[in-house]
This record gives C-alpha cells, sequence and structure tokens, in this order.
C-alpha cells in the first residue's frame, strides 16, 4: 500500500513538474502576456500536494486532527462571509466547540454518533441556545445559516476523515486502507475541477449556469465527467475495493456532484456579493474555494463504497 501510493505521489509531482516547465516556456515565448495566475495556481498546488502527502504518511491522528484544522478554517472563512447577529457569538462557540467532537467520533471510529451528531443533535442544540438568548429578529436566518455552515464545512468534509478509519478490503490488486481511498477521492475530486476547467475552455460554447457560474460550460462539464471516470476506471481498482464498473461508477459520481458542489457554493458567494470567499490560497482564492467539490463528493463517495463495500 505505501509503494503504490508513492508511486501514485511520484505521479502527482510529475505532473506538477510538467505545469511548471510548460508555464515556464509560455512566459518565455510571449514575455508580454502575464502569467502571474496561473503560477500562483501551480505553486499553490505544490503546497496542497505535500500537506496531503504529509498528512497521510504519518499516523491517522495526524492526518485527522489536519482536517479537523482544515474544516475550522472552512467554517470561519464561510462565517466571515455571511451576516451574522453579535447575540450569536455564543451559539457560534457552540457550533466551533462541534468540529472537534465531530472528528473524536471518528477517530472512535462511532458511526452512529458521527452520522447524526450535527445532522440531529447540533441541528436541535443551536436554536435552543439562541432562544436562550432572548433574541427572536432574524432568529430564522441566523439558525439556519450556522447550521447550513456546519453541514457543509464540517459534517461534509469530515467524510473524507471517516475514509480513514473504515476496515481494510481486498481489491483486485491488493489490500486497500483508508488512506488510498482518501488519495482516491481528493486526486479525482480535484482532477475533474482541473478538467472541467481546461475542456471548457479549449471547447466550450455553451454555458451550463450562466447566472450561477458563467465560465461553466456544458461542453466542459461533459469533458470533464468523460475524463473523470475514465481515470476512475483505471485507477478505482488500485485504490478501492471496487470493480472496474462500480469505480467507473464512482468516477461518474465525483465528477456530476463535484460540478454541483462547485455551482452551489458559487450561488452562496453571489448571493453574498463576493467572488472568492477568501484569499488564503494564492491563485485559487479561499478554502471554500478549493473545497468546494468535496462538499458534495465526500459525503456521496463515502456513502456509495459504505453501502456496497462496507
Amino acid at each position: 500500500m505505501e509503494n503504490l501510493l508513492n508511486y501514485a505521489f511520484g505521479g502527482i509531482v510529475g505532473l506538477l513538474v510538467t505545469a511548471s516547465g510548460v508555464t515556464a516556456g509560455l512566459r518565455r515565448a510571449n514575455p508580454t502576456r502575464s502569467y502571474r495566475e496561473v503560477r500562483l495556481r501551480i505553486q499553490t498546488w505544490w503546497w496542497l500536494a505535500l500537506l496531503l502527502f504529509l498528512s497521510l504518511s504519518f499516523d491517522r491522528t495526524v492526518a485527522m486532527v489536519v482536517m479537523a484544522l482544515v474544516s475550522f478554517m472552512a467554517f470561519k472563512e464561510f462565517i466571515s462571509l455571511v451576516p451574522t447577529r453579535p447575540i450569536d457569538n455564543r451559539v457560534l462557540l457552540l457550533a466551533y466547540l462541534a468540529i472537534p467532537v465531530q472528528y473524536l467520533w471518528i477517530r472512535m471510529g462511532w458511526y452512529g454518533m458521527f452520522i447524526i451528531f450535527i445532522p440531529v443533535y447540533m441541528f436541535l442544540l443551536l436554536p435552543l441556545r439562541m432562544v436562550i438568548s432572548g433574541e427572536t429578529k432574524g432568529f430564522l436566518r441566523a439558525a439556519g445559516t450556522i447550521h447550513w455552515g456546519l453541514m457543509t464545512t464540517v459534517f461534509s468534509l469530515s467524510h473524507i476523515a471517516y475514509l480513514l478509519v473504515l476496515p481494510e478490503r481486498t481489491g483486485l490488486h491488493g489490500p486497500v486502507r483508508g488512506e488510498m481511498l482518501v488519495f482516491f477521492l481528493l486526486v479525482l475530486t480535484q482532477l475533474n475541477d482541473v478538467a472541467q476547467f481546461l475542456w471548457g475552455k479549449a471547447m466550450g460554447r455553451h454555458k451550463v449556469t450562466p447566472t450561477v457560474s458563467p465560465n461553466k460550460t456544458v461542453e466542459g462539464v461533459l469533458g470533464g465527467i468523460i475524463t473523470t471516470t475514465l481515470l476512475a476506471w483505471l485507477l478505482g481498482p488500485w485504490f478501492t475495493p471496487c470493480t472496474p464498473l462500480f469505480a467507473a461508477l464512482s468516477g461518474l459520481l465525483i465528477s456530476a456532484m463535484g460540478f454541483i458542489g462547485d455551482v452551489v457554493i458559487s450561488a452562496v458567494k453571489r448571493d453574498i456579493g463576493v467572488k472568492d470567499s477568501g484569499s488564503l490560497l494564492p491563485g485559487h482564492g479561499g478554502i471554500l474555494d478549493r473545497l468546494d467539490s468535496l462538499t458534495y463528493t465526500a459525503p456521496l463517495f463515502f456513502h456509495f463504497l459504505y453501502y456496497f463495500y462496507y
């Protein structure tokens, strides 16, 4: 398993080296044209690849702490964008405290609490704390906003961490562990975003959601779906317990749901009136801009695997 992941990370390094070389060549060929955004994107991808490698190379507890921190930063970024009432500061404190508790259930392997803690218990607890505060103006908007943020940035993304504690299964090419599932999900989700972008730039003519995400095209989405499904068919039997057919279905799921996650977060940003959710990741925007697809692909891929193989 370790050797397979090492080879896979080597492949990612090769792709990044190629992308860096192509960008350098384009800059020399067209010195008057700015490639700053492309360079920043590739530079950020280097850091993200390093973070993924370090997270999956150490103890699983380290990986879960990293994922909990990512959820914390994503939720913090979300709350910084949406309007909240000053009186809800203590409610927000409860929401932040829910993050380590959610990941504690995962570390314990307690599936029952993992799956209902935020959707049920936090759904009931947050409005109760708001009632105690005594302010009714803006109550419904605040309750819905805070819980939706928890569901999106914590509950959805925490499914990635739960992949780590799934029991080992035997795939077509040997044992499959959680680290391989996480790698498969993250890489395919991000490559799907890149493929949709490249296909859209190369062939895009018909817009999918012109009022939500004007740059998304039918050709780009279909190109990304085909590319990601093919990659899943090739890589799935190595990194998951799936047969080639079910691996291809998982790729179809990841590509289609990744697009939906992207446009849903885009709709949120348009409602708020911002282009990017932040500036944490140079060339990409905020952390939500990079995790938007995962808010859909992580829980759906997890339950796809859980239903058929666990």
